[in-house]
């Protein structure tokens, strides 16, 4: 009988351990999402120190990359971190960079155990520095929250398996499946509270593409207008092959202030691209392709963007860029915005000659979440 009411009592605590473990990384998780779109080419890490049940630091990466989520969490510990339990959403980096390896730091902290979310998959990190805190004497426990971190470092994961940056590609529709009317005119599609979480999106990402289509269409400034949070602005990337974009266009006219990246083609003139340089604006020259559609080649665009250090890439349109990103299997994850009214047979479709099923019915997308925003739904999918 005392043998069965200590087995009770283990698995108690047990249970009572496994639920603390969640609730940390959950916290952890949280504050690590505050530093995305800002730290790249670092991940966007979240680390929190916990003694006795009580939060004794918090940390996440700052802006720039610099100082990691777990150096901020010890500081603000100071020493009572010493014997104290790390929670961190990806493995500590072990090797030298612009910084000493964090898992030195949680060493001389006197850390005891850590409970990491998952594995750093970078060739410098992966696993070492798990290994260099258990030799040590330090306990590692991988997870809990394994799999939000994956999601929240996944722009981190593509860089260094694919040398590409996470694809998210944003479409505002009609009830129709239109995204503006006919002549490619704009049109409000989508109400303020859906607007409002583009925004956020937009803050949330370390660069946000469109073609010189919606540029000469639309003249769109694509920076965060949240209030407060406009420095939150991404890096702006336009894809004109043949560098038409005006010289009056609000996004010349802020590329002092908001980085704008302009890939063209190896055949652009060079006065042209001269002059955006003269502007503020930074020319970059992909290989052009014929397959699956005309244009600059959307892999070497994403690898330049990638050796840029860019880890999250918000596609916003118009039609024909998000067609092609779709048919060449390029995008991770898709937020389909979709209003009240329709727009029209004679609007343009969402993903021009492809039909909206090509994400909503393809078995390479899995619906991932949906929620209402006033008169209008958010649907995510992402890669299955």
């Amino acid at each position: 009988m005392i043998f069965r009411i200590l087995e009770d009592q283990y698995a108690q605590k047990a249970r009572e351990s496994k639920a603390a473990d969640q609730r940390f990384m959950a916290l952890a998780l949280a504050l690590g999402r505050r530093g995305q779109g800002r730290v790249w080419p670092n991940p966007a890490v979240g680390a929190v120190v916990v003694r006795d049940g009580i939060i004794v630091g918090r940390g996440w990466t700052q802006a720039g990359g610099r100082p990691h989520a777990e150096p901020e969490a010890l500081r603000r510990a100071g020493e009572a971190a010493r014997g104290a339990t790390l929670y961190v959403t990806l493995e500590p980096c072990s090797h030298f960079g612009k910084s000493p390896p964090c898992a030195d730091a949680v060493i001389a902290a006197g850390i005891a155990r850590v409970v990491s979310a998952i594995e750093d998959p970078n060739p410098e990190v992966a696993g070492q520095g798990h290994a260099k805190l258990r030799a040590a004497g330090i306990t590692v426990d991988i997870g809990p929250g394994t799999a939000e971190a994956a999601r929240d470092h996944a722009g981190h994961f593509r860089r260094v398996r694919d040398k590409r940056p996470h694809v998210i590609l944003k479409l505002a529709v009609s009830p129709d499946d239109k995204i503006a009317a006919a002549g490619r005119k704009p049109v409000a599609v989508t109400g303020e509270a859906a607007k409002a979480r583009v925004h956020l999106l937009r803050a949330q990402c370390d660069a946000i593409l469109v073609g010189i289509g919606t540029v000469q269409a639309d003249d769109p400034l694509l920076t965060c207008r949240l209030p407060g949070m406009e420095s939150r602005s991404p890096v702006r990337v336009v894809l004109d092959r043949s560098l038409r974009i005006s010289g009056t266009s609000k996004l010349i006219h802020s590329a002092r202030e908001t980085p704008l990246w302009v890939m063209t083609s190896s055949l652009a003139e060079a006065p042209a691209a001269m002059k955006l340089g003269a502007a503020g604006a930074q020319v970059m020259r992909v290989p052009t392709t014929t397959a699956p559609l005309p244009g600059l080649d959307l892999a070497a665009v994403l690898q330049a963007l990638a050796g840029k250090g860019i880890t999250r890439l918000l596609v916003e349109g118009g039609a024909k860029v998000a067609s092609s990103f779709v048919a060449a299997n390029l995008v991770d994850e898709v937020w389909l915005l979709r209003g009240a009214d329709p727009v029209g047979a004679d609007g343009v479709p969402a993903l021009d000659a492809l039909p909206l099923s090509a994400i909503t019915q393809s078995p390479a997308f899995k619906l991932r979440a949906s929620e209402t925003l006033q008169n209008d739904t958010l649907t995510v999918y992402e890669r299955a």
